[in-house]
């Protein structure tokens, strides 16, 4: 028997929109970008083919696009913010793929979507440039979102983890990271042969979890220094970012297909950063609306 979900579990509007992304099922895309920001939206969409656009809706910083680039239906959707918005974001498009929203009945043939984020980043090895695009293989989330659903070490590299957590101190009253795969039949058709490829932590905070100290002393003042020297099986972390670790765990749990390519707009280890980084980013966008 199909699993039935109750009002309380799962809220759809009166209009039969999904409950935070006020989206109707007809127009959620096999093919998805996420965004942080909900302005991108826009000009996401300003390359999508002329008279294709089927809603534009914004809800809260949920916003969301649904159009056509070069023939291929795509929604646009901005996040907002951190993990905790993306477990909102990943668990109401996985219901709009995959429940029947009249009913409230799981489906019993599933969707199986395509999920790319595209964003921004702060490198954490010298040899990454300002600009750089780069492709997340590996998420590792310092969030503790995935450790609330059944199968978290299913889907995590385990051992990664177990190194990393002793080899950086971590805090030991901090969630701990966990470790996942972006798909890998997506990242070899995004990055290409013109992408670096990486590790990347998605930090649960822009300042004391990524090791920028301000006016508050952090638990390990020589973290950063301590990512940057990590190695494992041959692997290295290569940059910051703040979402792509939730939207690659709930994607393994859920059976869709997903990954994350940022811009390097920062550069931890020689302490640089590019504020007028749009143009990179507009050709990043450009670039993944060819590939995806």
């Amino acid at each position: 028997m199909s699993k039935i979900f109750p009002a309380s579990q799962l809220i759809i509007n009166a209009d039969g929109s999904a409950f935070h992304l006020h989206l109707k099922p007809e127009f959620l895309a096999d093919k998805i970008i996420l965004v942080g920001d909900q302005d991108r939206v826009n000009m996401v969409a300003s390359f999508f083919d002329e008279g294709s656009i089927e809603c534009d809706i914004q809800s809260r910083e949920f916003h969301t696009i649904t159009g056509k680039y070069k023939g291929k239906r795509i929604s646009c959707i901005s996040t907002g913010i951190g993990t905790d918005n993306c477990d909102i974001v990943m668990n109401e498009i996985d219901t709009l793929a995959n429940v029947d929203y009249t009913t409230r009945e799981e489906k019993a043939t599933k969707r199986s979507l395509e999920i790319v984020r595209v964003g921004t980043c702060g490198a954490m090895q010298e040899d990454i440039p300002l600009g750089s695009f780069l492709v997340s293989q590996k998420s590792i989330g310092f969030d503790g979102v995935l450790a609330f659903y059944d199968g978290r070490d299913r889907v995590a590299d385990v051992g990664f983890e177990n190194a990393l957590v002793e080899a950086i101190h971590y805090p030991a009253k901090a969630a701990r990271p966990y470790v996942v795969a972006a798909n890998p039949a997506l990242v070899d058709r995004i990055a290409g042969t013109d992408m670096l490829r990486g590790c990347t932590i998605a930090a649960n905070g822009f300042y004391g979890p990524q090791g920028r100290v301000l006016r508050c002393p952090i638990a390990v003042p020589d973290i950063n220094e301590r990512i940057t020297d990590f190695r494992y099986e041959g692997q290295r972390i290569t940059n910051y970012e703040m979402e792509g670790s939730c939207i690659a765990g709930l994607s393994l749990l859920m059976g869709h297909k997903a990954m994350t390519v940022c811009c390097v707009i920062a550069q931890r280890k020689v302490e640089a950063a590019n504020t007028d980084y749009k143009p990179r980013i507009k050709q990043l966008v450009e670039t993944v609306l060819e590939r995806i």
